[in-house]
């Protein structure tokens, strides 16, 4: 059996994962007692996050603008 992270969990709560793993996890949370747990503590998380209205700050955004910039400079071939 295979032992499931809290973020193979999220990604199975938002459809982020392959199909095989989307049947792998709902089989094992058909017998996995603790695994249904788990689960239901990122469910409840969940929901006490979305009345929350997050953005992140212009800084923030800036920052990952730039290093995006840079990373693409770094791969692409200078001529």
């Amino acid at each position: 059996m295979h032992n499931f992270t809290p973020e193979d969990l999220i990604q199975y709560l938002y459809k982020e994962t392959s199909p095989e793993q989307t049947a792998e996890i709902m089989a094992a949370l058909e017998t996995d007692w603790s695994l249904r747990e788990k689960l239901e503590v990122i469910l409840a998380a969940q929901k006490r996050l979305e009345p929350l209205k997050l953005s992140p700050g212009q800084q923030t955004i800036n920052n990952i603008l730039s290093y995006a910039e840079k990373a693409i400079g770094e791969l692409t071939p200078q001529a």
